[in-house]
């Protein structure tokens, strides 16, 4: 039978242990649930700036086609016969 300093050694020796374990980072984390929610959390804000810069492009595009057909109709008005 342990006596109580005994005791008192073992959980200390197993909770130092175990908290050394958890700050390694070698461990399981401690709430799985939480890491798979923030997961796909970031998936989906990387999918939503993705859209977003997906739009921008097309803008940018829509744009440039516009400012070329504008500098070719202005061209094509100011050259001389």
């Amino acid at each position: 039978m342990l006596t109580v300093q005994q005791q008192l050694e073992k959980r200390l020796s197993e909770g130092l242990g175990e908290q050394t374990w958890r700050e390694s980072g070698l461990g399981a984390p401690t709430d799985i649930d939480t890491l798979h929610q923030r997961i796909n959390q970031l998936e989906q804000h990387n999918l939503d700036l993705q859209q977003q810069l997906d739009e921008r492009a097309d803008d940018l595009a829509a744009a440039r086609a516009t400012n070329r057909e504008l500098m070719t109709r202005f061209n094509t008005s100011t050259q001389p016969r």
